[in-house]
């Protein structure tokens, strides 16, 4: 059984690792889509802090994940086909957006199966973010007031 999710990648975290262990759990293969700068960009107000070239080498690296897959278009019918997968793995904030419906539509007529995974409340890549920003601010103030 192949296993396929997609998502940014961006600042790997333990998210990301039950994200994929779980997926590791439905299936023999574990491929994952990894959005381009310019996918995630037509989403999301940032791009991603590292670049699609590290984000896709260190998923490679991880034991739980036989296939790395960059896309450089906001769709998944053809990740799906040309991986011929049986299960694709969404989060919480999948939608009913028209890419959406059309991956869900083609897995469907192939009866393959979407499950939808709820994220890990211990982090996200917007919090890192966030409390690195917040962090950043505070050191200055901090070295002022012990000088």
């Amino acid at each position: 059984m192949i296993v396929y999710t997609v998502g940014t990648f961006d600042l790997l975290h333990v998210g990301h690792l039950a994200l994929l262990k779980y997926c590791e759990s439905l299936g023999d293969v574990v491929a994952v889509g990894v959005a381009s700068d310019k996918v995630v960009h037509s989403y999301k107000p940032n791009m991603p802090v590292i670049p699609l070239d590290q984000r896709s080498e260190m998923l490679n690296a991880l034991s739980c994940v036989d296939i790395v897959r960059p896309y450089h278009e906001l769709e998944y019918v053809s990740g799906c086909k040309a991986l011929d997968v049986d299960i694709f793995v969404v989060g919480e904030d999948w939608g009913k957006n028209p890419h959406n419906i059309a991956v869900e539509s083609y897995l469907k007529s192939k009866g393959k199966e979407i499950i939808q995974v709820l994220y890990n409340p211990r982090t996200s890549s917007s919090k890192i973010k966030l409390d690195t920003i917040a962090q950043s601010h505070i050191k200055p103030y901090l070295a002022q007031a012990i000088a």
